[in-house]
């Protein structure tokens, strides 16, 4: 790929063009954000032409600053696309034979293309960028991408069903309630769905079924909050999920797509760090804490993270899941391991377990970086 005209470099070949991808119309669009900042600073200019797309949260894709400093989360400010995006510009994807191209669109001029790009690397959270959608449509342009295909991604978003792959799959999974749309404004149907999660004890943690970063989930912990609770969650998503609360560390692994068509493998594991101004992993706790949000390798048993890793590797192959993901666990102080979610496109913010937890596995974030974005290149095009 890329043996073409003479590249800034002088060579004869001309460096990989990588579309980085970020921001989003969900409620993840300031996380997006801060991981596109993290991930462009960290990027190989030597080898890589990087061209910064954001997507607005109207849902228009203009060409961005690639400053990484102006994409920092602080608790002052949250970034956005709007506030790095160059005046005037709009980017649409373009269909049709050959693919990969996207047009620049600017009042009163001719569109005119950004050249052909090799690869876009989508670091797009929540729906309309993580859930399938974006995947759907590069894969109608044409365009490789980095990460988890159509299906996985969408399995991935919605909790229900990643849990109904996870146990059909053999994987030990928490036990849960959903509430969906239909039954939740039917009277009748609610009871029997508040008395299906009375069954499930307290606390649970009622959470929109397709959300992230922690955004709309709460703890409940008397039946007199749940209503409440899940209204809330349902501002998010109109599907929602109560979990049973389960008594045990959160610990973390980060999973990459096996080189040249191996298995998958394993970080080492993480333990999740929650404040203690914080009830639990919350927003602010995940990405504005000034403490430390987590502890690597996991305080448990080799055994124990031996298993974690194999469950990793084994819950990212349940959904044919590509490139990288993030499998979240709880260890009991039984020595019980239980799998909560699978995120296919894990944060990667400053404060973020993916990269921090291959760092430690011996995998710095330019390498990191570098591995997946070369992990996607060496894919066919069309059906994954």
């Amino acid at each position: 790929m890329g043996e073409v005209a003479l590249g800034e470099d002088g060579s004869g070949q001309r460096k990989i063009r990588v579309a980085v991808v970020f921001g989003g119309r969900s409620t993840e669009h300031a996380v997006s954000c801060a991981s596109a900042g993290l991930v462009l600073s960290a990027i190989d200019p030597s080898r890589y032409d990087v061209l910064p797309i954001g997507i607005a949260t109207d849902g228009r894709w203009v060409l961005t600053s690639g400053d990484p400093a102006r994409l920092a989360l602080s608790s002052g400010t949250l970034p956005s696309v709007e506030s790095v995006a160059v005046t005037g510009a709009q980017i649409t994807p373009r269909t049709g034979p050959g693919g990969g191209a996207l047009q620049v669109c600017t009042p009163g001029e001719v569109p005119r293309d950004l050249g052909e790009v090799d690869l876009v690397l989508p670091l797009l959270h929540g729906a309309y960028g993580e859930d399938g959608t974006l995947q759907g449509l590069l894969e109608m342009t044409g365009t490789r991408y980095a990460g988890a295909g159509v299906f996985a991604s969408a399995a991935g978003m919605d909790k229900e069903y990643m849990k109904l792959i996870m146990t059909a799959r053999g994987l030990p999974v928490g036990r849960y309630v959903v509430v969906h749309d239909r039954e939740w404004r039917s009277l009748g149907e609610r009871k029997r769905v508040l008395d299906e999660i009375a069954e499930l004890g307290f606390p649970v943690f009622v959470k929109p079924a397709r959300g992230g970063s922690s955004i709309g989930i709460s703890r409940v912990t008397d039946p007199g909050s749940l209503q409440d609770a899940i209204e809330a969650a349902r501002g998010h998503d109109p599907k929602v999920l109560v979990e049973a609360g389960v008594d045990g560390m959160e610990v973390e692994c980060a999973v990459l797509e096996g080189l040249d068509g191996g298995p998958p493998e394993a970080s080492v594991p993480g333990q999740v760090l929650v404040d203690a101004h914080s009830d639990f992993y919350d927003f602010e706790a995940k990405y504005l804490a000034s403490a430390a949000t987590m502890a690597i390798p996991a305080p448990v048993p080799a055994e124990a993270a031996a298993e974690i890793r194999r469950l990793a590797c084994a819950a990212f192959d349940a959904i044919s899941c590509e490139g990288l993901a993030r499998v979240d666990f709880f260890y009991t102080p039984a020595g019980t391991i239980v799998v909560n979610e699978i995120n296919t496109m894990p944060g990667m913010t400053p404060a973020s377990g993916f990269p921090m937890m291959w760092a430690a596995s011996g995998l710095p974030l330019p390498q990191l970086i570098d591995r997946i974005i070369q992990t996607a290149l060496r894919k066919r095009p069309g059906l994954r």
